[in-house]
């Protein structure tokens, strides 16, 4: 006898990823304050551990530079190379710890709480909050330096605008939004400045030893002070949009959030190389005559197609030497550091940019974009969870829940809790390493490519015997010698 099954249905109340029945997971606050705190204590520990490993490891081969680097790093460049890594590994072990304090007196410590307590009391209803709108416009302005700032200001006074402006902060914000947007750039603003003095002592202490640096106090000083105007012009319409979007539009708020953070994303990528990478760097066309008709080839040989090549004053700053491509579409632009023309050949110039294409040619990025906002989606999901979980909140010292809360605490210990993922993105980083490494070989010359790998590396004071397992985690470029062997294959 055959049986005829019923058809199942299902409602709207029975889904099986219902946020309300996911939020509701077993978990107390001193349950997840624990968990936290085993984590942290892990994720600072593995951290440590692999440091000590590769100061170690690169300590033990500094002795003698290996075979096959022999005819092109001396040994006095390769005990340089092992200097500079110790050094810099030092610090990132000194910084770990403290980033550990810094991040534990934000949550359990109550910094969060305590920020957050004191945006509300600045955006209470008795607090002259109207006057925000004005002061935001003329703080942007006057850090940018627009031209035409003051006029905008005069403008605003004499035709209403300020009371237009007030009005619509009324009517579609609340204090909330406006509360939640201060948390951010006030909690952004406290790491920063907890991190000053280490990078400061890494530019003008480590590199400075090393004498990479060529950054002045003058030069540092523009530079704080444009991102702070970058920070006011595109952080605080993004960030005042998310926290609209987690207090009004409901249980899936966090779908809308993902989208806008993608739209923005791409939009920051193609206005990049046309506005904003100018602010902080002079970029010239690139003036060789026959390095421009070699590199014009190979960009022909590979159909790709640029808004240009260009040079940029990256020794402004730094000694050390790059190049990249940025942007999409039409808006693509090539770009060499001006140390990166003066140390290579010809030759080794377009191998290099070959490589660059590799990754162009094989769809990295478009991979890379793929797992970064697919991934952004998967913790804006857990964000709409656990925002609404009490645990969450008072597990990481906060007493008093809130929107802007969540989405710092949030952001505060992602990185803790998917440390173990690095691996996996390293790997992956390395594989297309290697993918554009062939392709850069079968358009260019591979000898030109080891040839002027071996000369960054040798020039930039790269360590060529690094830690196994420290590369196999950090590292998003395989080690020299694993590289060169491969690359010696394919020639």
């Amino acid at each position: 006898m055959c049986h005829n099954p019923q058809p199942v249905k299902f409602s709207r109340k029975s889904r099986l990823f219902s946020h309300k029945r996911l939020a509701n997971v077993s978990m107390t606050s001193s349950g997840f304050t624990n968990l936290f705190l085993i984590v942290l204590a892990l994720y600072t520990l593995v951290q440590l551990g692999l440091k000590w490993r590769h100061i170690h490891h690169v300590d033990r081969h500094r002795h003698a530079v290996p075979s096959e680097f022999a005819e092109s790093i001396t040994l006095a460049e390769h005990q340089k190379a092992a200097s500079y890594t110790i050094a810099k590994s030092k610090l990132a072990m000194a910084m770990t710890l403290w980033d550990g304090l810094v991040l534990l007196g934000l949550t359990l410590g109550g910094g969060v709480g305590l920020l957050d307590g004191w945006c509300r009391s600045v955006f209470s209803p008795e607090s002259p909050y109207w006057l925000v709108p004005m002061a935001t416009l003329s703080t942007v302005t006057t850090l940018l330096s627009l031209p035409w700032s003051l006029l905008v200001l005069i403008g605003m006074k004499l035709f209403g605008g300020y009371a237009s402006l007030d009005l619509f902060w009324h009517k579609y914000l609340s204090l909330g939004v406006l509360s939640g947007t201060a948390l951010v750039f006030a909690v952004v603003l406290s790491t920063a400045l907890f991190s000053m003095p280490w990078s400061l002592y890494s530019t003008f202490g480590l590199e400075q030893r090393f004498g990479f640096n060529k950054t002045t106090v003058k030069i540092l000083t523009i530079d704080v002070l444009k991102s702070i105007s970058l920070g006011w012009v595109f952080g605080i319409p993004l960030v005042t949009v998310i926290i609209w979007l987690m207090e009004r539009m409901g249980a899936y708020w966090w779908v809308y959030a993902w989208a806008v953070w993608v739209i923005f994303g791409l939009l920051i990528m193609a206005i990049y190389p046309h506005f904003i990478a100018p602010i902080f760097n002079k970029f010239v066309p690139l003036e060789d005559v026959a390095l421009k008709a070699r590199i014009e080839g190979l960009l022909k040989r590979c159909g790709f197609s640029s808004n240009g090549v260009f040079v940029m004053d990256g020794s402004r700053r730094s000694a050390h030497s790059n190049a990249y491509f940025s942007g999409f579409g039409r808006n693509k632009r090539i770009v060499f550091y001006d140390t990166l023309i003066e140390k290579l050949s010809p030759e080794q110039i377009e191998a290099v940019l070959a490589h660059e294409l590799g990754h162009y040619r094989r769809h990295h990025i478009i991979k890379r974009m793929v797992m970064l906002y697919g991934s952004a989606f998967v913790f804006m999901f857990v964000l709409g969870l656990l925002k609404q979980s009490a645990w969450f909140y008072e597990g990481l010292g906060v007493a008093q829940p809130s929107t802007a809360a969540a989405l710092m605490l949030f952001m505060l210990v992602l990185p803790v809790f998917t440390f173990m993922l690095d691996p996996i993105s390293s790997l992956l980083s390395r594989r297309h390493e290697f993918e554009a490494d062939a392709y850069a070989a079968s358009q260019s010359s591979a000898q030109a490519l080891i040839s002027g790998l071996v000369k960054l590396y040798r020039d930039n004071a790269n360590t060529v015997t690094p830690d196994p397992l420290h590369s196999a985690v950090y590292d998003s470029h395989p080690p020299a010698a694993i590289r060169v062997a491969a690359l010696k294959k394919i020639a």
